[in-house]
């Protein structure tokens, strides 16, 4: 769907004599196959084709497919191995997350130019607050002469919204403008791929009706299920019940929230600068890992990245968690808490060290996270000294009930987006090179890699494997470059960060 539409727009316009319409001020941004699009952006041979980017162990799953890999059915949380089936030819690569993070950003100050109120989703998704904008006083007089002025309003400022950040990116966006969080983003659903959707005000109740019962925030595959027993299946028939039916079938809060939503009603505010809870990192791995030594040193790998993250936000935090997922599914977390904050990746180490001794990991581990939550500004220079180093091996006693940093809806989870590639979080951690010279084992090359070579320049690493990787060379700015192939430990082989996209001329 490309362009602008406006749903329920065949209904007539209220005439001069009619009441000020509501403004439909709430909008929801969401970059079209984000992760993809970026890849696709910085690799001009890429482009038109399809791509994929996840984990790419056997049980990694897909984080984004870009449109030409959707048309063979492949889609986010798709297991690896499936969208192998589904598009053998399409470009499987790992994340590259400060590449997103890089876009994300130029995404986000666009946003904050249009108004303050910008509450970040994720890295490709927001809501804004148009009228707290610099716009807000001109949509409230457009609102003053009806429902046709204010729309026409809307759908400027979003076009031209789009228009910035293509301009700044490269990328494609789509837009979906409501009086509430629920219908926004209900609108740039319809709006994709690269569109634009404003739902006009008093229109909700008619737009949720014929929607089925998932299209309600709070409504999984277990809810919907219950309320298909009791023959509601649409947000329709959800919301002609009486709330007390609602409230006997899935409890108060539930109910309550559900019948509201159903009826339109969603008094939720854009809120800026939402602070994350917590911050995590996790890998899940090829085969499941029994070698206590093996599960050690992934312990402590993850402990750095997960300290890494939690200083580029600036954050300490006090409470450190271990997450295992044994090999029959079992999920268990450990924590403690620190009697200060830190960014210490000694003391995170440690700690979550101490923690993975308490589980018992004999059967084999498939999972094993890191988080740290219970964030604030400052830091305790001292606290390893205060803990307890290696030498007296004093520590805080487990409490075994923490509950993982990264829980579904905190901003930690959304965070963590190298999880579906980075050093493996979603696919494994992926073979490990081995030196044709020496046969020692070199850190492993991942597909989607940057790198630079000094004679051939800036590419990126199409795959590896039996002692050679194999490099494109181009730039985003370049035609589809040439592909070369090194031994692994090539010494002038080496990893390079993101270059910056570079948007389309005119």
């Amino acid at each position: 769907m490309e362009g602008s539409s406006v749903a329920g727009s065949e209904r007539p316009r209220p005439g001069p004599e009619a009441a000020p319409a509501a403004v439909p001020g709430i909008l929801h941004l969401d970059m079209d196959a984000f992760f993809a699009a970026v890849e696709q952006a910085a690799k001009p041979s890429l482009r038109g084709k399809p791509v994929v980017v996840g984990g790419l162990g056997p049980r990694g799953v897909v984080a984004t497919a870009s449109y030409e890999a959707r048309r063979f059915g492949v889609h986010s949380a798709m297991a690896m191995a499936q969208a192998r089936r589904l598009c053998p030819n399409a470009a499987f690569l790992s994340g590259r997350f400060h590449a997103y993070r890089q876009v994300s950003e130029v995404v986000m100050r666009t946003l904050r130019e249009l108004s303050p109120l910008v509450e970040p989703v994720s890295l490709d998704e927001a809501f804004v607050d148009l009228r707290a904008g610099v716009h807000g006083a001109a949509l409230a007089e457009a609102a003053e002469r009806g429902e046709r002025a204010v729309v026409a309003m809307v759908e400027a400022l979003a076009e031209d919204l789009r228009a910035d950040i293509r301009a700044r990116t490269g990328l494609t966006a789509s837009v979906g403008v409501a009086g509430t969080k629920l219908l926004a983003k209900l609108a740039s659903e319809r709006a994709k791929p690269d569109g634009l959707v404003v739902f006009p005000p008093g229109r909700d109740r008619e737009v949720l009706a014929p929607l089925p019962v998932r299209a309600l925030w709070g409504v999984g595959p277990a809810t919907a299920e219950h309320l298909r027993r009791a023959g509601l299946k649409t947000v329709g028939d959800v919301a002609e019940q009486p709330e007390g039916v609602l409230v006997r079938l899935l409890g108060q809060a539930h109910g309550h929230g559900l019948h509201a939503l159903a009826r339109g009603e969603d008094a939720r505010q854009v809120v800026a600068e939402r602070d994350a809870k917590s911050i995590s990192v996790e890998d899940t791995f090829d085969t499941d890992l029994v070698d206590r030594q093996r599960l050690r040193a992934e312990l402590e790998r993850l402990a750095r990245r997960c300290v890494a993250r939690l200083r580029e936000a600036g954050r300490s935090g006090r409470t450190i968690v271990v997450k295992v997922r044994r090999h029959d599914f079992a999920t268990l977390t450990r924590s403690d808490t620190l009697p200060a904050p830190t960014d210490d990746v000694r003391v995170v180490t440690e700690v979550a060290r101490r923690l993975l001794e308490a589980v018992d990991t004999s059967g084999g581990v498939r999972l094993l996270g890191v988080g740290i939550s219970g964030l604030a500004d400052f830091t305790q220079e001292d606290l390893f000294v205060a803990l307890g180093g290696p030498e007296d091996g004093a520590a805080p006693a487990a409490d075994g009930t923490g509950g993982w940093a990264g829980e579904p809806g905190t901003a930690g989870a959304r965070a963590d987006v190298d999880g579906a590639g980075g050093d493996g979080a979603v696919g494994g951690v992926g073979p490990v090179g081995a030196s044709p010279a020496t046969g020692a084992a070199v850190a492993p090359w991942r597909p989607g890699q940057d790198v630079h070579h000094p004679e051939y320049g800036p590419g990126w690493v199409q795959g590896s494997g039996v002692g050679r990787v194999t490099v494109r060379f181009e730039r985003p700015d370049s035609p589809p470059g040439r592909v070369r192939t090194f031994a692994v430990d090539d010494p002038d082989l080496t990893p390079a960060d993101p270059l910056p996209l570079v948007p389309p001329a005119g």
